[in-house]
């Protein structure tokens, strides 16, 4: 979008599905939860269909949603975003040391006596988000650019380190601090297929379909034609995947309600202080709204496929660990849906210098 902000466009000029959003989503986690609890064998109907770990019903729903978003990215103006190098550093130092840091912390200080939920905690932290943030970033009206390489970045720096992260705050740093250790059981190549299949696969239809579209139409007819058909399925992709997962675990979360509960309030804390953090950082970096918005975002996110799948791995599908995996994206996706409208509402209450997007 580069039409002039004003102080109607970030709430009252979205589309109707955008605007009732957060009504949507919880539509859609409370029917995926009622189709768990309802629907004889459709949890294991759907683990079933799954490569190497990976369930294919998501992996089409996270297609679906990140799509339309990659296509709108300007991959012309990338060059733009990797000379900003403070946006690029701030963002390794969030993602990399200050997220891991702080969820390891939080799961202790408030799960002190549940090791299960806290090894699954601290392996959420150690996600980072390589793909819904995509669809909060562009809702939030972030730097689509710069989110995109941010997404890239994330994506090369977990497959190089997710596995060393794990040990070091699985069993190396407790074991300095006199706390109780545990290990964490995966390979850099199991990972790398996870980037590839959330993240390298709509990054590549999105690339093309930028190429291609604009090489046969011109970028005028390109953005203002192809693009508004395909952008609403970003969101019926969210929502799709949104409701395939809590069906996949429903039964989990509805059947131990109190453990969801006391696993639920370090992950608020966390996406609360991650997302707080790097917003107020971008403003005293001196960032426009909509890199700071990115910046937010990128570091709040977590990948929870990723996370959900190295618990299965490592401890088993009925286990805490596992348990922790997907309560993240039950306290993830109402929180970050709500920062999106807190994040439109500083655009116009800070008076951000940037008017253009």
């Amino acid at each position: 979008m580069n039409a002039p902000v004003t102080k109607d466009t970030a709430l009252t000029q979205l589309p109707v599905l955008d605007r009732i959003l957060p009504l949507w989503i919880l539509l859609a986690m409370g029917g995926g939860l009622l189709l768990g609890r309802l629907v004889p064998g459709l949890s294991g109907a759907l683990s079933a269909v799954e490569v190497q770990g990976v369930s294919l019903p998501i992996a089409l729903g996270l297609l679906v949603m990140m799509y339309p978003v990659l296509a709108k990215v300007r991959y012309d103006r990338l060059d733009s975003v990797t000379r900003d190098g403070r946006m690029l550093v701030s963002s390794l130092l969030l993602n990399w040391v200050v997220g891991p840091a702080l969820m390891f912390g939080l799961a202790w200080l408030m799960l002190p006596d549940l090791p299960a939920y806290r090894t699954g905690l601290i392996i959420v932290g150690l996600a980072r988000c390589i793909a819904m943030v995509i669809i909060w970033n562009d809702l939030a009206c972030g730097d689509r650019e710069a989110a995109a390489v941010l997404v890239a970045l994330n994506s090369i720096f977990q497959v190089i380190a997710f596995a060393g992260l794990g040990w070091f705050y699985l069993s190396v740093l407790p074991g300095w601090l006199g706390l109780e250790q545990a290990a964490l059981n995966i390979s850099p190549w199991q990972i790398a297929g996870s980037v590839l299949v959330f993240l390298g696969v709509p990054l590549l239809a999105g690339y093309l379909s930028r190429r291609l579209g604009e090489s046969r139409w011109g970028r005028a007819r390109y953005e203002n034609g192809f693009l508004p058909r395909v952008g609403p399925w970003a969101l019926y992709g969210l929502l799709f995947t949104i409701v395939i997962l809590f069906a996949l675990q429903g039964s989990q979360i509805t059947s131990r309600p109190w453990d969801v509960a006391r696993i639920a309030l370090p992950l608020l804390a966390y996406f609360v202080l991650m997302w707080g953090g790097a917003f107020l950082l971008g403003r005293v970096i001196g960032l426009p709204y909509a890199k700071t918005a990115t910046l937010a975002f990128t570091a709040a996110g977590n990948n929870f496929e990723l996370a959900i799948a190295v618990a299965i791995a490592t401890f088993g599908v009925t286990s805490g660990q596992a348990l922790a995996g997907v309560v993240g994206p039950l306290i993830e996706v109402p929180v970050l849906v709500g920062l999106v409208y807190v994040s439109l509402w500083l655009r116009r209450a800070l008076r951000f210098s940037e008017t253009t997007r």
